[in-house]
């Protein structure tokens, strides 16, 4: 099966791009937008709290240290592009679509 467009295998881990919304109602891994994964968190996107909120929940979801996970370009845009060190693509895309409903739904998987 295909990778989505939003993970992409490097040769030492993989690159991930989201689509962060900040001030959200809970933490959590949103639906797919073409080629980006949005992912919310109730941070505000103040003096890089949200950036910080979305490395704790991409750590918790993929149970790996924070180290493991570095925020390549995006600082202070919505638009993220976060490089996950160690993984596969298949291995994101598994952990991260257990936490999305709407990319199992539009892979037709359950």
């Amino acid at each position: 099966m295909p990778n989505p467009d939003y993970v992409r295998d490097q040769v030492d881990g993989v690159l991930l791009s989201v689509k962060l919304q900040p001030r959200a109602s809970a933490d959590e891994i949103g639906e797919l937008l073409g080629g980006e994964l949005r992912i919310k968190v109730t941070a505000p996107p103040v003096d890089a709290a949200a950036n910080e909120a979305l490395i704790r929940l991409l750590a918790g979801i993929l149970d790996c240290g924070r180290n493991r996970i570095e925020l390549v370009r995006g600082r202070t845009s919505r638009h993220k592009l976060i490089k996950l060190h160690g993984f596969t693509a298949e291995e994101a895309r598994r952990k991260l679509r257990g936490r999305s409903g709407s990319e199992s739904r539009a892979q037709g998987t359950s």
